[in-house]
């Protein structure tokens, strides 16, 4: 058994966006879908310093489903389309059970990770990205899979394929020896919403 988790070190993440082109392409995510964003801390808009000049900052938080070891959103769906991989840890929404009533987005403490597919249109006429990405399916929803397709043959997720600031780390959470867990150990780590109870299998470095 595994428990598949991701730190990310916020010191490093230069807010390139690379990550999330990344995982939009290897997915081939349709228009107006994100499984992975930055968010701008503090201003107004993206890529907008807080503060006013000279006394300005700028730093980026990376958003994700959390693949939390309670999820919040597990609970609620009423067709089991949702469920947590006991052997991974992974939360996987199957979308031939989903019935697009969104009961997990309103369930889910972390806003906009969750999207639900209307009418999926793509900025090209041919398929990107990996042969088994997951479909995406009109009247379901869908989010962040920590790229299972990519773990079952031993790759890691596509976000942090091309990462110029080497600024996520994955891997066994239960496992020491894992880069996941080396870089967790002895620093400071924060979570998204701790207080929902969730248990976010996403380590925020400080």
């Amino acid at each position: 058994m595994t428990r598949y988790g991701m730190a990310i070190d916020l010191a490093r993440c230069i807010g390139c966006h690379t990550c999330a082109i990344a995982c939009k392409m290897a997915n081939n995510l349709p228009k107006d879908v994100h499984y992975n964003r930055i968010n701008t801390v503090g201003g107004d808009s993206m890529d907008t310093a807080a503060g006013e000049y000279p006394n300005c900052t700028m730093s980026f938080l990376p958003v994700q489903c959390q693949h939390c070891a309670e999820p919040a959103c597990v609970g609620v769906c009423p067709t089991g389309a949702t469920a947590k991989d006991e052997e991974s840890g992974i939360v996987t929404v199957d979308s031939e059970l989903c019935i697009g009533c969104e009961s997990c987005i309103k369930a889910c403490p972390y806003e906009g990770v969750r999207t639900l597919i209307k009418n999926p249109e793509y900025y090209l006429e041919v398929m990107v990205g990996e042969y088994d990405a997951p479909p995406h399916k009109g009247g379901t929803v869908e989010k962040c899979t920590f790229c299972k397709n990519l773990i079952d043959r031993g790759e890691v997720p596509a976000c942090m394929q091309l990462c110029p600031g080497r600024a996520r780390y994955w891997g066994d959470l239960d496992d020491p020896e894992s880069d996941v867990s080396k870089a967790i150990e002895g620093r400071e780590t924060v979570f998204l919403q701790e207080e929902a109870g969730t248990k976010p299998n996403v380590y925020y470095l400080q």
